[in-house]
């Protein structure tokens, strides 16, 4: 029977290999690597051969490149994955991790591509990538309020598909369409309902997860330990959640958003000095806010000097409210009349409209258009650095004043600070109820985001200076005894294992992991060790195990 196996193994390969998936001039992989592959997954049409590609594939580098949102990770010298494989089936999934545990492969997972470090689809060890693009099915059950969402499918997919069902159902996740659900549930996911009803990983109610070991696990199976630590605590370091169950909201009929507009002077420092103490403590069903982004940049080139000239800073007050405008105005005239807020500034839709104003599509786009296209540019398309910051008391008009002066005199092509309200339904979950921990007692959250399309190595050193440059001189007002960071915000510059292919320190990873999630790390270090002690799924800031230590 093993020399039938074998035989049948070898026939599928050699079929393979002719039809040239694999270039046999080319091939890193050894012939038992494929045998495995065969002999652990679907034969004939659903063969994972016919889902797996090769740099020497003529559609490698679309596939690749499809969903790469940041530039900084698509050069011709950014490392690429040994192969791509592109599941439609759990066994698919399976079969490559059993078979890259035996060969000594590691493995990265990708479903959106939004990673801002690049670090689900990039590695400077070899890799093979399991793009969950097409891995997207979505399953709307309005009678009990849930949805089985695979990771591949979008947000804007998600929204598209729970719109199309009720005016009154949603998920309270992000705004941007081309975002995986895996990624964005594996790091919280923030949203214009956060503060009615928490974070999206909040609602996740059941999963499918294929382990270190290439078994299929629920919920049930998984254990709640591994079930709690898949919710936030960070993708890639647990095994690949293929699907989730999600527990959807409700939203009324009517909602309400706004978008104020005021360029930056002494009196809009005021006004958003004002904001801290109110944002947080407003209504819950009223989510304000703040955008600061510089105007075009009109530096000029003199010798090797760039003279910058002062630029404009506009601050853009947005919002979303669970009710009509009339109940809106009540409320910000008692709580908020600083900002001026007026009727006309007003706008009543039901929540799949008002969301599509939110995610910046303003110009007559269909549901479909908005919602569907998966090739999507994002607004910020380009190369881009992100970090983060969390505060707790309001910063001071001086500190805002000083990161105003920072936008204001950069030299840099384009840049924008968002400021995320906390409080309502966040006070009410403790930090230990899923892996993120920033809760209660945050006023409310920051976003760096600096963009570029100037091409080399000159140009990246410029904006990635001036992004640590702001995030420094904001160590005085935020957060500390850990200064926190946003999972979903990866950065590298907190921290990273450099020797993570021996298996993840320890040490190393407590710099960055205390960030992320506080008193949580600990028990995620205890999840690990216990599912994957030997850390198969590792990458550059994953979870390490307290088996391995190379502190």
């Amino acid at each position: 029977m093993k020399f039938v196996s074998n035989f049948l193994a070898s026939t599928i390969v050699f079929s393979v290999l002719t039809f040239g998936i694999w270039e046999s001039s080319a091939n890193p992989y050894p012939f038992e690597f494929l045998q495995c592959l065969s002999l652990h997954s679907p034969k004939g049409a659903d063969s994972i051969f016919n889902l797996i590609y090769t740099p020497t594939n003529s559609s490698f580098s679309h596939i690749l490149n499809f969903s790469i949102r940041n530039l900084r990770f698509s050069t011709a010298t950014t490392p690429k994955p040994l192969l791509i494989i592109t599941p439609l089936h759990p066994s698919h999934v399976q079969a490559l991790v059993i078979c890259c545990k035996v060969h000594g492969f590691q493995i990265r997972i990708r479903s959106g591509g939004h990673d801002y470090e690049g670090l689900s689809y990039v590695s400077d060890v070899p890799f093979m990538l399991v793009d969950l693009g097409d891995y997207r099915s979505i399953a709307i059950d309005t009678q009990n309020n849930t949805a089985w969402v695979e990771s591949g499918a979008t947000l804007g997919e998600l929204h598209y598909r729970i719109a199309k069902k009720s005016q009154t159902l949603a998920f309270p996740a992000g705004g941007c369409p081309t975002v995986g659900i895996g990624g964005h549930l594996s790091g919280g996911g923030h949203g214009g309902l956060l503060r009615k009803y928490g974070l999206a990983a909040d609602h996740v109610v059941d999963a499918l997860l294929v382990d270190a070991n290439g078994k299929l696990l629920d919920r049930k199976s998984m254990g709640e330990d591994l079930f709690w630590a898949i919710r936030a605590g960070g993708g890639g370091s647990f095994g690949i959640v293929l699907a989730w169950k999600i527990k959807l909201v409700y939203v009324p009929p009517t909602v309400t958003v706004f978008t104020v507009s005021k360029k930056m002077d002494q009196n809009t420092l005021k006004l958003i000095h004002q904001w801290q103490y109110v944002a947080s403590k407003l209504d819950e069903n009223l989510f304000i806010g703040i955008t600061l982004i510089i105007g075009p940049n009109n530096s000029r080139q003199g010798g090797r000097r760039t003279r910058t000239r002062t630029r404009t800073v506009n601050a853009s007050f947005f919002s979303l409210f669970l009710g009509k405008a009339n109940e809106l105005l009540s409320i910000m005239q008692k709580s908020f009349p600083e900002l001026g807020l007026l009727k006309e500034d007003c706008i009543e839709n039901n929540w799949i409209e008002s969301f599509l104003i939110l995610a910046g599509f303003t110009n007559g786009e269909s549901l479909e258009e908005a919602l569907l296209n998966r090739s999507t540019t994002p607004s910020y398309i380009g190369a881009y650095k992100v970090k983060s910051d969390y505060v707790k008391e309001p910063i001071s008009e001086i500190g805002l004043n000083g990161m105003w002066q920072m936008l204001r005199t950069t030299n840099i092509e384009s840049a924008s600070i968002v400021l995320l309200p906390y409080g309502g339904k966040m006070n009410e979950f403790s930090e230990s109820e899923i892996p993120y921990p920033h809760r209660s007692g945050y006023v409310f959250k920051i976003g760096y985001f600096v963009v570029w399309k100037a091409i080399g190595v000159k140009a990246a050193d410029r904006h990635l200076i001036w992004s640590r440059e702001v995030y420094d001189y904001m160590a005085p007002f935020v957060s500390k005894s850990p200064r926190s960071a946003y999972i979903g915000y990866r950065d590298i510059d907190i921290g990273m294992n450099k020797e993570f292919g021996k298996g993840t320190s320890y040490k190393e990873a407590s710099i960055w992991g205390l960030k992320y999630f506080g008193n949580n790390f600990k028990r995620l270090v205890q999840v690990k060790t216990k599912v994957d002690p030997y850390e198969f799924f590792r990458y550059e800031q994953s979870i390490p195990s307290f088996v391995l230590q190379w502190s």
